[in-house]
């Protein structure tokens, strides 16, 4: 079984001999996998809706881990119990519903989160940092044409963040970082576009995209440098 380069960037950094739950597993492929690599013992596989978690039961079954995998049916954490997992992903949703998730389950403060947020990853950097949670690092990770950033977090008291971080993560030595920067910079400018095209114009979103901007070039030039 071959991971698309963004489950494999999750992947990654679930440590050996983790107690392992994927929310929002759909197919099945990240859990199953780590156990056929010997990653983990067992996984435990969660999805809001029945069609996903039954995509995720064939998965294991047709790759033989089904026996070392329990199924729950569940929205977000609430069918797991702390006591059974201390490396969560969350991956494949809005940054909002990743919020949404942990605000509901404190207790993952004591885990290592592995969160991929497909949309509005700033609200949910700004949530983390709000709400007692640290992003240790942040991974890039590259399908076709577009980018995804998979963090790592923990419990903790989150470093001040700018806005251009809130956007793009805290520089660093990623191959994809540049690229990142690029893709990041081009979506803030389509808004600016947005917004600047508007009837009336909404001079405060202006400026704050403006900021941003400014902070993601600052970024480019010291990566260039």
């Amino acid at each position: 079984m071959d991971l698309s380069p963004r489950l494999q960037g999750i992947a990654d950094q679930v440590p050996a001999g983790a107690r392992f739950a994927d929310v929002g597993t759909d197919h099945g492929y990240l859990p199953v996998w780590l156990i056929l690599q010997g990653r983990i013992a067992r996984a435990i596989a969660s999805d809001l809706r029945a069609g996903p978690l039954q995509r995720a039961r064939e998965t294991a079954t047709q790759y033989g881990t089904a026996d070392r995998m329990d199924f729950r049916l569940c929205d977000g954490l609430t069918g797991i119990s702390p006591d059974e997992a201390d490396t969560i992903a969350i991956a494949g949703m809005g940054g909002e519903t990743i919020a949404m998730i942990l605000s509901a389950a404190p207790w993952t403060r004591q885990c290592r989160l592995l969160l991929q947020p497909m949309t509005a990853g700033e609200d949910l950097r700004r949530w983390l940092g709000e709400n007692g949670y640290r992003i240790d690092s942040e991974r890039i990770a590259c399908e076709g044409k577009r980018y995804y950033t998979i963090l790592s977090v923990t419990g903790g008291e989150m470093p001040t963040q700018t806005p251009a971080e809130l956007w793009v993560g805290k520089q660093s030595d990623d191959v994809l970082r540049g690229p990142w920067l690029d893709y990041m910079m081009a979506k803030v400018d389509r808004q600016l576009a947005g917004h600047r095209a508007a009837a009336i114009p909404d001079e405060a979103a202006i400026s704050a995209l403006e900021e941003v901007a400014e902070g993601i070039r600052t970024m480019r030039k010291e990566l260039g440098s």
